[in-house]
């Protein structure tokens, strides 16, 4: 019995949410009195047995440049295959993009059940119960997982990644049989110098408050010394001010940083609905019944135009 954990990659790199995850599965598997494995699929720049600082002790890893771009359904029979040489009755995932894709259809496979979006450690004292957001966000739920094989998919930036500066992992080549691919990817179009939003430690969003696309920079400016991701609420994406893939909220993306500021934007129920997972969220809004004051921790009642350049200049002088 182990405790098997999927890392995600992306251009050759590990991303935050799979070094989150690793930490996770590791302290699930010492409650456990197990050990934590992972399943690398594709390749990455880094050494993998580095990753053993993060609490796994082997690694599977399936070696075939045409797994640099996920699948799901491949993917999905290849953890299938390492589940099953690896004896895991345990599969963690991160619940970002990839995980939500493959860790149902691994649910499905191998007839387990499976908790996604989970926020804290199982408990195990008596049975195995994981807690999880549920009506976006606004409650938790505690969800009893009796299958002999168990999947859990942990939210992003909930779990803080641990480090152990000796440790390092065995790397297992496994040999998979790798099934034909049903999605042919044909182009990839990245945005490139930017922090992505999913793993972004803070957010400075931007709604129709600011009046127009022209007037942005004010934000960029604020982002820029604050090394932040940059997000705009639906109206402003569907007005082109901004491109579709900063847009957060319940049809947008949802996001979990440590810190959201939210500039000109009103706080619809949709909006919160993808950012209330934040850890602080303050408003600057000059409209004081905004309803975003009411879900958050900071609010300025004052001019966009006037507060955001002073709070920049007001970071650079902190930082300087």
């Amino acid at each position: 019995m182990s405790v098997l954990i999927f890392i995600d990659h992306s251009d050759g790199a590990i991303k935050k949410a799979s070094l989150e995850a690793i930490s996770y599965g590791a302290k699930i598997a010492e409650q456990l009195g197990t050990t934590a494995e992972g399943a690398l699929l594709g390749n990455i720049h880094e050494d993998i047995a580095s990753l053993g600082k993060y609490g796994v002790k082997k690694i599977y890893h399936v070696s075939d440049a045409a797994l640099d771009h996920p699948d799901p359904q491949v993917f999905t029979d290849i953890i299938a295959q390492i589940a099953e040489k690896s004896g895991a009755k345990l599969i963690v995932f991160s619940n970002n993009l990839h995980g939500k894709a493959i860790a149902p259809r691994v649910s499905a496979k191998l007839k387990a059940g499976l908790v996604a979006g989970a926020v804290a450690l199982p408990d195990t004292s008596n049975g195995f119960i994981v807690k999880k957001n549920v009506f976006s966000g606004k409650a938790f739920a505690f969800i009893a997982i009796n299958t002999d094989i168990k999947i859990i998919s942990l939210n992003p930036n909930v779990f803080p990644v641990s480090v152990s500066a000796d440790a390092s992992a065995e790397v297992v080549p496994f040999a998979a049989t790798i099934g034909e691919p049903r999605i042919k990817v044909s182009a990839v179009n990245k945005v490139t110098g930017e922090i992505p939003l999913g793993e972004a430690e803070i957010v400075v969003s931007g709604g129709r408050g600011l009046k127009g696309p022209e007037n942005w920079k004010i934000l960029e400016d604020l982002a820029a010394a604050l090394g932040a991701a940059t997000a705009c609420s639906r109206p402003v994406a569907d007005a082109d001010w901004r491109p579709h893939h900063e847009h957060v909220g319940q049809t947008g993306l949802a996001i979990a940083p440590n810190l959201y500021i939210a500039i000109g934007i009103s706080g619809a129920i949709q909006h919160l609905a993808g950012v209330n997972r934040s850890k602080v969220i303050a408003v600057i809004n000059k409209d004081p019944e905004a309803p975003f004051f009411k879900a958050a921790d900071y609010g300025i009642v004052g001019d966009a135009f006037e507060v955001v350049p002073k709070l920049t200049e007001a970071v650079k002088a902190l930082k300087g």
